[in-house]
């Protein structure tokens, strides 16, 4: 499992490789997923952000007998509040400005299939109503019409938010809850299930990059990967992989060279495992990233004696935090706030540095264009 998905590089695949992993968390999910499958029921999915989400939906719908209707995906967090109701259930010409044709909402686009809605955490209060409505009902009202539509639609939901803390705070509506969670499958974070570590890395490397030549992790690189905490999940672990695909093809990959795949943005005074990472970087790769203005260079002080690295206790998940932030607003810095060509810059998906923006409370002051 993982995050970023193109439904059209799906086609044909089956459960094993949607919900990847042997552990006995991932094969409880997919006995799951086989039993919600039989049902009509309403699914919530829950866990962290990254762990795979619209997979699971995407493998419950390929394994009920929807399979052949359609499977329409909606980011309730990403619509614009004022466009979520015509998002979801369509509008008619001229029933609003801008409104210059009659448009299907996605309710009626998933007719005999599957909605999946994810981050339903985010929805507005008054949009709750109306979706619980639907649900209660199966019709659906155009803005600007005066008729119901039938649909026959089976709503798979997902959220990385506990709803149950939102319902508490008065931003989700436990009528709501107890309609979607019916079916509840939460999945694990990453850092719960590491025996699945090395089947996930092959099969990122097997199927979701075009390499011929792929690169090899060693025994070394493998206690790195075990040892870290993936707070990004799978995506920050196909992530990973895509850089060491793109770096290290053809090569092992060992200590140095996770140091630069751990920290890919971290250009300026490189750490020692870096620098020799970048040894083994093509000339091209190396020169771009070692690469610095001519007026940022200071002239070179007197020799200071050695101080111990660790002369007092480091918090190294504190700092390695701070360094991430850091690096985030620099890119944001550099391209002008523009996130997707920031995101670009330190090699993420635009979703995953969204992400990090929130995590790490990076405003819009510092990306003034999205």
């Amino acid at each position: 499992m993982w995050g970023e998905v193109d439904m059209e590089k799906l086609d044909g695949l089956a459960m094993a490789d949607l919900i990847v992993g042997n552990s006995i968390a991932i094969r409880e999910i997919r006995g799951l997923v086989r039993f919600a499958a039989e049902t009509r029921a309403s699914v919530l999915i829950t866990g962290p952000s990254g762990t795979g989400k619209e997979l699971v939906a995407h493998a419950l719908h390929r394994a009920s007998s929807r399979t052949a209707a359609p499977f329409v995906a909606v980011n309730s967090g990403a619509i614009p509040r004022e466009l979520i109701e015509s998002e979801l259930f369509g509008h008619e010409k001229g029933s609003f400005t801008g409104a210059i044709a009659r448009r299907i909402g996605h309710f009626e686009s998933a007719n005999h299939g599957t909605l999946f809605l994810d981050e339903i955490g985010e929805m507005p209060l008054d949009m709750q109503v109306r979706l619980l409505r639907v649900l209660e009902d199966q019709k659906v009202r155009r803005i600007g019409s005066n008729d119901d539509v039938n649909v026959d639609v089976r709503l798979i939901a997902a959220t990385h938010q506990c709803l149950e803390s939102a319902i508490a705070q008065g931003r989700f509506r436990a009528d709501l809850f107890y309609r979607i969670n019916v079916l509840p499958i939460e999945l694990p974070a990453l850092a719960d299930r590491l025996e699945d570590l090395p089947m996930l890395i092959e099969h990122f490397l097997s199927r979701g990059f075009a390499s011929d030549n792929p690169p090899v992790f060693n025994d070394e690189a493998m206690a790195i990967l075990m040892a870290h905490d993936w707070p990004g999940n799978v995506r920050e672990l196909k992530n990973l992989v895509e850089r060491a695909a793109v770096f290290f093809q053809g090569m092992e990959v060992g200590t140095d060279q996770m140091a630069m795949l751990l920290r890919p943005a971290r250009s300026a005074r490189p750490s020692e495992p870096a620098a020799a990472a970048a040894q083994d970087l093509p000339a091209n790769v190396v020169s771009l990233a070692s690469a610095q203005p001519a007026a940022q260079t200071a002239p070179q002080a007197a020799p200071q004696p050695a101080t111990p690295r660790f002369a007092r206790p480091m918090d190294l998940r504190e700092h390695l935090q701070n360094e991430e932030k850091r690096v985030l607003i620099e890119a944001l810095e550099s391209t002008n706030g523009v996130v997707s060509a920031a995101a670009r810059l330190v090699m993420l998906q635009r979703t995953t540095f969204v992400e990090k923006m929130k995590r790490y409370q990076i405003g819009r002051d510092v990306a003034m264009s999205a």
